[in-house]
């Protein structure tokens, strides 16, 4: 689309912001990455090869790839028509980060919140300019999980809305509009359903911390990252579909459902956690771990394409 911004800002080159420049820079847009810290440049010089090198070989990669700009001052985002928001997940540093940018932008620019849990609406006070305004949530790390998931605001112009789904998709991005504003949106109210049981299941002495994982890793997490659980249980109803699976095995859910527990991260429990955590990992560099997710994400995603999924 010829409408489409040829430049975007980033605000915050933390673990998300410098993975959406990445993605930014390999579609061959101009990237304006704007962040105070003295350290955030040079990681996000020492993020970009393999994760462009990861979109190249996604096919999401432009012929010539761009150079992010690196500034420290929000000045730097004069007259772009796109910025993505990705600074801490505070309501108040919110709000300052995107007053502060949004006097120099163009006076027709989106302004996108990475925001995992805070409302669109919330954000918006305080802001000259609420109706460009709009949370686009990514899952970690955006340049290669492709959902973002866009939440209009009580003073969210809709044209917002269809500028920042246009832009997202022309980007390889899979767009879910999620239709009312609530906490944690959609994605991550599903994800933290799964982790408080999952959590409970520690407390409880049920299973250790590497089971829980391992459970999901080779079971349900294998079927999910195909399709999403209505379809899951479609194909488990068999011929009759999804109906017959709920009649059949619908009361079976709401037993498990009145049993699933509502843990508290109490400081014992934290400390089972991470022990737990720490002894599933033992021996795993952080960094190589975080390749092989990505090269494993990388084929995973590859594959699902082949597939048709």
């Amino acid at each position: 689309m010829s409408d489409l911004p040829d430049a975007v800002g980033v605000l915050g080159a933390g673990l998300v912001g410098r993975s959406w420049a990445a993605l930014y820079a390999a579609r061959g847009l101009r990237v304006v990455v704007v962040d105070p810290d003295p350290g955030a440049e040079a990681a996000l010089r020492a993020f970009l090869p393999a994760a462009l090198d990861d979109l190249a070989a996604l096919g999401l990669a432009a012929a010539a790839p761009t150079a992010p700009a690196f500034a420290t001052d929000p000045a730097a985002l004069s007259g772009l028509g796109f910025v993505q928001e990705n600074g801490p997940d505070r309501l108040e540093a919110k709000r300052a980060l995107l007053t502060g940018a949004e006097r120099w932008v163009a006076e027709d620019a989106v302004l996108a919140s990475s925001t995992s849990s805070l409302l669109p609406s919330d954000i918006q006070a305080g802001l000259a300019r609420p109706e460009r305004l709009l949370v686009a949530h990514p899952m970690n790390p955006p340049h290669l999980v492709p959902m973002v998931e866009l939440v209009a605001g009580r003073l969210t112009a809709p044209a917002t809305v269809e500028r920042a789904a246009a832009f997202y998709e022309a980007h390889g991005r899979v767009v879910i509009r999620v239709a009312r504003e609530v906490v944690g949106h959609l994605a991550n109210r599903l994800t933290s359903a799964l982790y408080r049981e999952a959590v409970h299941c520690v407390a409880e002495g049920i299973a250790t911390v590497e089971d829980v994982d391992r459970a999901i890793a080779h079971g349900p997490g294998l079927r999910w990252a195909l399709m999403g659980p209505h379809a899951i249980y479609h194909l488990g109803g068999g011929a009759g579909g999804y109906r017959a699976y709920l009649d059949h095995l619908g009361p079976t859910q709401e037993a498990r459902w009145a049993e699933h527990g509502t843990p508290r991260l109490t400081p014992a429990l934290k400390d089972a956690l991470v022990a737990g955590v720490e002894a599933e990992l033992a021996g795993e560099d952080p960094e190589a771990l975080a390749r092989r997710r990505d090269a494993a994400l990388v084929a995973l995603l590859t594959l699902k394409a082949r597939h048709g999924f």
